[in-house]
């Protein structure tokens, strides 16, 4: 096969990963309703507020979600403001969604669920051609772009993040760009030429772009820098005057820019410290659980790559040891091939030196985790979106890795078959798999699933539906509109459900006089009717309402912590 038909081939595969990846990410795109940052994206994206929910008194559905109604004089500076206001995140992605959502009508008057959800399918697609460009650049072969390709095609993260309504699919791309450039400066470096002016300010702009987009970005910065604090090591400890020279002084001015760039977001990273929406990340208890954030960590790590059916709150028990298992004995099995095919890409330079940077860069990612997690109390191993940083790198590390598994020679005379491609192909199929698991919501849980607590409530009441719960920031407001949502989906009976937002006073840190206020309106209601207290945070007595606690009911559903109680007729 000569040159252009092998350009030609290369082409049509990674089409073809590129076609599957689209029809993973937007395959069932509307299976389930809006999650509360889900809500939170869609709601800052038009240019609303939160603020303008009641709170502290009984609201119906259609005021509980007006806030996501388009509104015609909303721009970018409403979108800006609010954000600054009321949220803890760079405005890039909330400014494109508000841009893209134009283009897509209204459901019943409700922004377009699937129109915010799809502009992150499409940045996830859009990553399936870069990581194969970055795979091609450092290592210096097609083979790694495609396996990077079509790994990343089918990978059950890269799909479970595709198709949520947030900004983590946008910053992996400013991810990949800032390792295509970490990559070339560090060629650039070992062949003691200097990093381009125009490249040097294009990384400095991706990695500002990255910071404005998600301040976790803050973390690849980071790990890059150790991967460049190595190399410096390496070369400096063979000749110490070679860190004076022009190609070395290039990257100390990229770093300089990229720290002014970052130093922007400072006073906006201080005033989030500890802030209600984001002191969750703080509230475990890691001296009686040390061990779990690495059980986490390990768990969201696997599942870049491999994904079985483990949902515990939707799955039988049985299922779910089952699917452990396999993961556990698959990944096991592969570990010795794996490891030959790490040791044949060791007698290529090129190839070498691309695992070593990428493996570098892995090992201080996690290490960065580790590291703020146990040492500055902040679990970033609670959420697996929060590792996205590293999800480029995991895959490269494994694209090359199995480049060479590829290229062994381990022919089957008996069956005819190249053991090594079959393994290859195994461990693909079995990313397809957990692309499936993925799209069918049987792998990851998100933090709420109002699919899940909105059919529980609809069956055990017959009276009036009222849901209250307790309120500190839009978050709380972000649970209930996706109940609500999901209520307008289910029958016309439950467009009556009243919601109650408990407000905390600011002052005192008590809710004493909301749940006054809550009391006082429950007199007032007509009887029979039930309240549901839905992840309700503290204390209150409602026997003097005559609302008592059926203990029949359940206490979970789709991560939602509920109580039931039946509030009857005095006689």
């Amino acid at each position: 096969m000569n040159s252009k038909q092998q350009r030609w081939l290369h082409l049509g595969l990674l089409m073809l990963w590129i076609a599957l990846g689209t029809i993973l990410r937007l395959s069932r795109l509307l299976s389930l309703p809006p999650w509360t940052d889900e809500c939170a994206t869609m709601v800052f994206s038009l240019g609303n507020s939160f603020q303008t929910v009641p709170l502290n008194q009984w609201i119906g559905a259609d005021v509980l979600l007006s806030p996501l109604h388009p509104i015609v004089d909303a721009d970018i500076s409403s979108v800006v403001n609010h954000l600054i206001q009321e949220s803890t995140h760079p405005p890039i992605y909330f400014v494109l969604t508000h841009w893209w959502i134009k283009f897509f009508p209204t459901d019943d008057g409700l922004v377009s669920l699937w129109g915010a959800r799809s502009l992150s399918a499409l940045l996830g697609i859009a990553a399936i051609p870069s990581l194969f460009g970055l795979g091609y650049l450092a290592f210096g072969s097609r083979l790694v772009g495609q396996i990077a390709a079509a790994m990343m095609a089918v990978s059950p993260y890269g799909i479970f993040l595709a198709q949520d309504a947030r900004h983590y699919t946008l910053a992996i791309l400013w991810v990949i760009a800032s390792l295509s450039c970490l990559v070339m400066a560090i060629q650039a470096i070992h062949h003691h030429q200097p990093l381009s002016v125009g490249m040097g300010l294009v990384w400095v702009g991706v990695n500002s772009l990255g910071i404005a987009t998600h301040y976790f970005f803050s973390l690849t910065l980071c790990a890059q820098g150790v991967v460049l604090l190595t190399q410096a090591w390496q070369q400096g400890r063979k000749d110490p005057q070679i860190l004076a020279r022009k190609h070395w002084r290039r990257i100390y001015g990229v770093s300089v820019g990229t720290l002014i760039g970052c130093l922007v977001w400072l006073p906006a990273l201080y005033s989030i410290y500890g802030s209600e929406p984001t002191a969750w990340i703080a509230d475990g208890d890691l001296t009686g659980e040390w061990l779990a954030p690495i059980g986490r960590l390990l768990i969201w790590g696997l599942s870049m790559i491999l994904l079985l059916p483990t949902a515990t709150t939707i799955l039988p028990i049985v299922i779910v040891v089952l699917s452990g298992i396999v993961t556990v004995l698959f990944t096991v099995s592969l570990i010795p091939k794996l490891s030959n095919g790490w040791k044949l890409q060791q007698h290529f330079p090129d190839r070498r030196l691309a695992l070593q940077v990428f493996r570098v860069y892995l090992v201080s990612a996690i290490a960065l985790v580790f590291g703020i997690t146990y040492g500055l109390g902040m679990d970033l191993t609670l959420g697996a979106r929060f590792q996205f940083f590293y999800f480029p790198a995991v895959i490269l590390l494994l694209a090359g890795i199995l480049a060479g598994v590829w290229q062994q020679e381990t022919f089957d005379p008996a069956s005819g078959i190249k053991h090594s491609k079959a393994i290859v192909a195994m461990i693909w199929l079995m990313g397809l798999i957990g692309g499936f698991t993925a799209i069918g919501n049987l792998g990851y849980l998100q933090n709420h699933r109002p699919d899940l607590l909105a059919p529980v409530i609809q069956d055990a009441s017959q009276s009036p539906i009222f849901i209250a719960t307790t309120h500190k920031h839009h978050g709380q407001t972000g649970r209930l509109m996706g109940l609500a949502w999901e209520f307008k989906q289910l029958s016309d009976r439950n467009g009556s459900v009243q919601f109650f937002l408990a407000d905390r006073d600011p002052q005192k840190r008590t809710y004493t006089d909301a749940i006054a206020l809550l009391q006082k309106t429950l007199t007032e209601l007509s009887r029979p009717f039930d309240l549901w207290l839905v992840d309700f945070r503290t204390k209150v007595d409602l026997d003097a309402q005559h609302c008592f606690r059926d203990h029949l009911s359940g206490s979970w559903a789709g991560e939602y912590k509920y109580k039931l109680y039946r509030c009857l007729a005095e006689k």
